[in-house]
This record gives structure tokens, sequence and C-alpha cells, in this order.
């Protein structure tokens, strides 16, 4: 898992995840293509993780740094491998990243170990899925040819059943 910030960001961003860091004093934990040379700037989306023992402390937090309202956190709720994980979530404002999108994720330490190790098993893939991600992303970034809705569920189905030949379901309330 990756609490590194990416080298070859635009300082700005660099800056904001910095200073998010020290803000809330934790360890943010990127993931997705951000960890992977399928990530494309100004296209893919940011996703990271911060793992605490009080989730409504960090959303309290997290509502200064980034100027959001509560209503703007979304309950999370995942059934991975048979168990339910429960957390938040938020799309920053791409404002705040001169349009680049992020979405924070904030998640109990209860489930620390799981989704790091879920995390780091879609950061690491194997040269066909990455081939695949690749066209995939050509397709709907460079050569717009299909709906986000269809590229969302194409991606998922690589990464649940060509990647890991799993199920695993995610809801957004």
């Amino acid at each position: 898992m990756n609490t590194n910030i990416r080298q070859d960001l635009p300082r700005f961003i660099k800056d904001f995840f910095y200073n998010l860091k020290n803000y809330l004093d934790a360890d943010l934990y990127f993931y997705g293509s951000i960890n992977r040379s399928d990530y494309i700037h100004g296209k893919s989306d940011i996703d990271l993780a911060i793992f605490t023992d009080n989730e409504y402390s960090v959303i309290n937090q997290l509502q200064h740094f980034l100027h959001a309202s509560k209503s703007e956190f979304k309950k999370v709720i995942w059934k991975l491998e048979g168990q339910m994980i429960y957390g938040f979530k938020i799309k920053c404002d791409p404002n705040l990243l001169n349009g680049a999108e992020c979405e924070i994720a904030i998640y109990n330490n209860d489930f620390k170990d799981l989704l790091l190790f879920e995390f780091q098993r879609n950061d690491n893939v194997p040269l066909l899925l990455f081939s695949m991600l690749y066209i995939l992303k050509l397709f709907y970034y460079k050569i717009p040819i299909m709906s986000k809705k269809t590229y969302a569920n194409i991606k998922k189905f690589l990464f649940n059943k060509v990647m890991n030949n799993k199920d695993s379901e995610f809801l957004l309330i």
C-alpha cells in the first residue's frame, strides 16, 4: 500500500496532499490507478483511504479542510469476501485540485488490514489485465465511445472476475 505521494504529479496537487496529511496528522493511503502505470493525469481520479478509530472526527476535520458540508459525505457499504465493511466517501471539489478529481474514503481501523490487502492486490495487476485496462481507458478517455456506466461496469468486471475471480458488492448511500 502506498502512503507516498506520486512524484510525477503537479506540484500543487502534491502540496494539497502534503497539507492534508499534516492537517489530519494521519497517513493517506493511495490506491487504484494512481499507483499503476495506467493512471492518466487529468483523466483518472485519485483515490485515497484514511483509517481511523473515529470516522466522525476525521469527517469533521475534512469538512473544514475541504470546505465541504456534511451532506457531501456518503455512507459506504462494501461486501468483501463475505465481510461487511462500512465507511464514508467524499468527492473533492475539482477546483481544489485545479480540475483533478479525487475521492477520499474514511474507514475504521477495524477494516484496515483487509482493505489494505485488497487495495494492494489491485495495485499490482498482471500484464494481460493492464493491457485490457489500457484499452478500456483509451476507449473511454481518448476515443470516447462508451458511457461512464459502461466503463465502470467493464472495469468492475475486470477486477472482480478476471483479476480476483470473486464477487464484491459496493453501495454508496
